[in-house]
């Protein structure tokens, strides 16, 4: 089990990640990885396990976030789920919060990103602020599961999400940290 605590955010909190803060994290912003069949497999365990129904899924427009939301949806839907809303958003914009609406707007059962860091991050400096939406009800692909991810949102904006990890593995953010746990046998976190 991995455990990383990290967070360079600025003391003047903005919806949006300073330019600077972002300079400092160029990985954040690297294209992601396409994810594997045994994530997408522990994904939806971790889905079912929380008694979800309905789902929103929200991605960045790389074709690695786009492909893992599409997967996500097909495999979600061939299991009876059902999807409220699929939002996409882009890698640069003066503000993210008509994409956070739409996603916290639809009062799913469980969110799941897919996106770089850098991009997960500034979707949720305006989905922390929508009525409604939690982190500990929202999950993530691999993608988003990096030390860059919580240097690049506030304290505490994303405790209690958790994911899947490329391995088939589990993650969960706390306050501060993040916890790996790579292997799918034991994957929680």
């Amino acid at each position: 089990m991995t455990m990383t605590t990290t967070h360079a955010w600025p003391t003047a909190v903005s919806a949006r990640v300073p330019e600077p803060t972002l300079a400092r994290y160029p990985a954040a912003s690297q294209p992601p990885r396409p994810h594997t069949a045994v994530e997408l497999d522990r994904l939806i365990q971790m889905l079912r396990a929380s008694r979800a129904e309905t789902i929103a899924i929200g991605h960045g427009r790389h074709t690695a976030s786009a492909g893992a939301a599409d997967a996500l949806a097909a495999s979600w839907t061939a299991g009876a789920g059902q999807i409220l809303a699929v939002v996409d958003w882009p890698a640069a914009a003066a503000s993210w919060l008509r994409p956070a609406q739409r996603l916290a707007g639809s009062q799913p059962d469980a969110w799941i990103l897919a996106d770089t860091p850098a991009g997960c991050a500034q979707l949720v400096g305006r989905l922390s602020g929508q009525p409604g939406w939690t982190p500990g009800r929202t999950f993530g692909f691999a993608s988003v599961a990096t030390p860059d991810l919580l240097a690049l949102t506030p304290p505490g904006a994303l405790a209690g999400m958790t994911g899947a990890t490329a391995a088939g593995g589990s993650w969960r953010i706390g306050q501060s940290l993040l916890l790996v746990n790579d292997d799918p046998e034991g994957a929680t976190p």
